[in-house]
């Protein structure tokens, strides 16, 4: 009779649980999650659902993120020691174009190539949601983001910063204060762009700010890649991409550089060589990229953890310490949690303010005529 009783409570206790267990208790919650469709953590259940199943993962993939940018090496070691999430580092030194091209590529294998997150010039981000290539993501902070941003989430602005001369003072004795003194043979063999114009954000936005130092305007990007015709035909412009290598080695004396990896550079080097940030007095050019989720990501709750940690006010402060200008400055400096030490490494916010900076379309239609003229009209193949 006992045996037959203790039997009874214990087949109770285990239909019970059965019950408990398909009326969704702790773990059903977040189990049937499909993080790949969720807009914001709490549609997937909140912060806590979306670090578990980011855990759970174990691995994130980023690309064309050099340590040396914006201070990610720095961002990247912090995520993966507080979650114990492994990040997998691909292209770092490639270009935007690359990362629209990696997630194309790698969409039906979801393999080891295939970026979770993207940080793209901002023609690309965009040119990803037309593709379909980026998911709508909203971080927790959304409403605390200045500038632009897709009113769904499909791409939001990270960071800013101007364009710069970063001269390498030990080879260049005398220091070019503007575009235009750069068109002097003087300077033959000393000039070099930090990528390929054809794919790289930055380098084609030093195109498009030439041509507005030359006579054209947001429109009219012509003058820009005539004046790197020039400075090709003189022997001035280099065809080697300007990374922080042969910026120190003497062989890239002079770049068009955003200020923030020009200051990283000056840091980093500590006088060997030294380092001069020219702020140009022809053109005062601002520009910006974009966060946006792979909509193909292999580890899509990670994706969105890793965007939560950049605009939580503990990514922006590791962003700050690279010098970069961060979307959510405004608010932190409203709320005085940045400290002075941090201010004292961002531009001027007046530069910021009275930059030049282009439209989304503007940036798009500067991209297409980049690239496709760029062999016809300057013909050197930087690489």
């Amino acid at each position: 009779m006992l045996k037959r009783v203790t039997f009874q409570v214990v087949a109770l206790l285990v239909a019970a649980t059965l019950v408990l267990s398909a009326c969704g208790g702790p773990a059903a919650s977040t189990s049937n999650v499909d993080w790949n469709t969720m807009a914001s953590a709490e549609e997937g259940g909140g912060m806590e659902a979306l670090i578990a199943a980011a855990q759970a993962e174990g691995e994130l993939n980023v690309i064309t993120l050099p340590r040396d940018w914006c201070n990610y090496g720095e961002m990247m070691d912090t995520f993966s020691a507080k979650y114990n999430i492994k990040v997998n580092s691909l292209l770092p030194d490639g270009g935007s174009a690359d990362e629209i091209q990696e997630i194309i590529d790698n969409k039906e294998t979801k393999g080891p190539q295939s970026p979770d997150v993207i940080d793209v010039g901002p023609a690309y981000g965009p040119l990803a949601k037309e593709q379909g290539l980026v998911a709508p993501y909203k971080v927790e902070t959304w409403d605390t983001i200045s500038g632009p941003k897709d009113s769904d989430g499909y791409y939001f602005i990270d960071y800013s910063g101007v364009m710069v001369l970063e001269v390498n003072s030990d080879v260049v004795t005398d220091i070019p204060t503007s575009f235009a003194d750069l068109n002097d043979e003087k300077y033959a063999g000393q000039v070099a762009l930090a990528g390929d114009p054809r794919a790289s954000n930055q380098a084609a936005q030093s195109v498009y700010a030439a041509a507005l130092a030359n006579g054209g305007d947001l429109d009219n990007i012509q003058p820009g890649l005539e004046f790197f015709k020039e400075l090709n035909e003189k022997g001035i412009l280099l065809p080697l991409i300007a990374d922080s290598g042969p910026i120190a080695k003497g062989e890239t004396p002079i770049t068009f550089q955003w200020n923030y990896l020009a200051a990283a550079n000056k840091d980093n080097f500590a006088g060997n060589p030294n380092i001069e940030i020219v702020y140009p007095t022809d053109v005062n050019w601002g520009g910006y990229y974009y966060q946006a989720i792979s909509a193909y990501a292999p580890h899509p709750a990670a994706a969105r953890l890793w965007e939560e940690f950049l605009y939580s006010d503990e990514g922006h402060l590791i962003w700050m310490e690279g010098y970069c200008a961060p979307a959510r400055l405004a608010d932190m400096l409203e709320r005085g949690v940045v400290p002075a030490e941090l201010q004292a490494k961002l531009p001027d916010p007046a530069l910021i303010a009275s930059s030049i900076v282009p439209s989304a379309d503007q940036l798009s239609a500067a991209r297409e005529l980049i690239k496709n003229e760029w062999d016809n009209v300057v013909g050197l193949d930087i690489k």
